[in-house]
Parts: structure tokens; C-alpha cells; sequence
């Protein structure tokens, strides 16, 4: 694996850097919502939602579908909600120590 590779992983693993993208991300393993439904979930307005949406689209992490006027978000794989899933895991062995 060349150097280009590492800096793709690295950029990816910054997304996650960000508590709201996590709390958008974690809202999301239940299914696919709508702006509105997350933005009350997180009690976060709708803008700075849409804002961390579109970081998370651009990163391929969440896609969307438009339905009429309605854009619904989900995770785009399983990927993701493994490394979600195995994130939180760490976490909580860690605090249990």
C-alpha cells in the first residue's frame, strides 16, 4: 500500500472526528430518516444538520434518496456501521476498567 492510500484512510478516519457527524451517524443505524427527524432526534437545527449531511455524503459514509420533496439519509454500508458498532465497543471496555 503506497503513501496515497494512507492519506485516503486518514481523511477518512477524520470524519469521524466530529461528535455531531458520530451522533447523525449513530441516530442513522436504526434507518433512514429525513433532515427533520434527526435534527429533533439530536435537538440540533435543521441547517447545521444538512451541513454535517453533506460532509457525510461527500465522504460516501451516508447516501440519499429523494422522495418528492423529502431527502431521506442512511448509512451507506455495513462498513460503516461496523466501525460505528466496534468504535462504541472500545469505548465502553475502556470505561469499564
Amino acid at each position: 500500500m503506497n503513501i496515497e492510500f494512507w492519506n485516503r484512510l486518514s481523511e477518512f478516519y477524520k470524519i469521524f472526528g466530529d461528535g455531531t457527524r458520530l451522533r447523525i451517524l449513530n441516530t442513522l443505524l436504526s434507518g433512514e430518516k429525513c433532515v427533520t427527524e434527526i435534527s429533533e432526534a439530536l435537538e440540533i437545527s435543521q441547517s447545521a444538520i444538512s451541513h454535517q449531511l453533506k460532509t457525510l455524503r461527500d465522504s460516501t459514509l451516508v447516501v440519499c434518496k429523494k422522495t418528492g420533496q423529502t431527502v431521506h439519509y442512511k448509512i451507506a454500508d455495513d462498513h460503516i456501521r461496523i466501525i460505528l458498532e466496534y468504535g462504541c465497543e472500545h469505548i465502553r471496555e475502556k470505561e469499564e476498567k
